[in-house]
């Protein structure tokens, strides 16, 4: 199960309502950051999800929207939150600034709080959690090296409980072995492999995080296809496409035809500009594709397997 936190939905400068990009993904005990845009520690106080366990980064891309927020983090470690290291994945361009933010600006000639790892993101697999893999994918952003991840359970075979009892393997540690793989022996002497009980690999979720994109090409079609759950931009709307185009963005329409060519069953809207209401970004997405929600600051997301589940707080949390 994923869930996806979105603690800053606005495109390029904070609004009102709105925080710089930011999300936190948890599965299981692992949990994530997606880019870590200005007040983005406050967001996460504000949700209360809080520190810890926070300690890997994925950054789309070095624009400091996406990127100023880990200076307020690592100082806020340095007082009184910890966690055993802090990851910081991206790539090679962003990874510069982002030293100079956090080794020259934040810590100076003080001591890190913890190990600072700075990780640069070739395109493939970059971290594998043993349930799911993190995958990169280089997009184009006008002027930037920046990706999009995708977040993939691996193939599971089922556990068929009907030949299990009919070989008559009982409930417990014999089923866990052979759910792992392993063969096991029975009180009579019977062997039983993972075959006899398992059925046929099912793919696992899938959900594809993407941020600033400009060009929605051939590539990215091919692995964002099937996902259950796509997270993208929508800057701008059909009427300014000229402008998008410019900038290095997408509209809502765009990222709506994506999903719909791409065959994703779920469709989630954010980095959104000041200049538009949610109505009119929902309504240019859903002429396209109807399973689409536009996320506002402190909405969640829970993705389960058959079952996306989307939460939003009837008021903001407290300043």
């Amino acid at each position: 199960m994923f869930e996806i936190t979105f603690l800053g939905t606005s495109a390029s400068a904070p609004s009102v309502r709105r925080g710089l990009s930011a999300h936190l993904v948890q599965y299981g005990p692992h949990r994530f950051l997606v880019d870590c845009g200005e007040g983005t520690q406050r967001q996460i106080l504000r949700s209360g999800l809080g520190f810890r366990r926070l300690q890997r980064v994925f950054i789309t891309h070095g624009h400091l929207d996406h990127i100023l927020g880990l200076g307020g983090l690592v100082s806020t470690f340095m007082r009184w939150e910890s966690v055993p290291f802090l990851e910081i994945y991206a790539g090679a361009w962003a990874l510069e600034r982002i030293d100079d933010l956090i080794f020259r600006v934040v810590l100076r000639d003080a001591k890190a709080p913890m190990p600072i790892h700075l990780k640069v993101i070739q395109p493939g697999l970059i971290w594998d959690a043993g349930e799911f893999w993190v995958y990169a994918h280089p997009v184009w952003h006008k002027g930037t090296e920046t990706f999009g991840f995708v977040f993939e359970e691996k193939p599971r075979r089922p556990f068929l409980v009907e030949k299990a009892e009919a070989l008559g393997v009982p409930p417990g540690p014999l089923r866990r072995e052979l759910v792992a793989g392993r063969s096991v022996t029975l009180e009579d002497g019977r062997v039983v492999h993972p075959d006899d009980v398992l059925g046929p690999p099912r793919p696992g979720l899938k959900y594809v995080h993407i941020g600033d994109i400009g060009r929605l090409d051939q590539e990215v079609h091919a692995w964002v296809q099937g996902a259950d759950l796509l997270i993208i931009e929508a800057t701008y709307l059909e009427e300014e496409a000229e402008m998008a185009r410019r900038f290095g963005h997408i509209t809502a329409r765009q990222a709506a035809e994506l999903a719909r060519d791409a065959g994703v069953k779920h469709l989630v809207l954010t980095h959104l500009s000041r200049r538009y209401s949610d109505a009119q970004i929902l309504r240019e997405a859903q002429e396209v594709f109807p399973n689409v929600w536009v996320a506002r600051d402190f909405d969640r997301v829970v993705l389960k397997r058959d079952e996306v589940a989307f939460h939003r707080p009837e008021k903001p949390p407290p300043c």
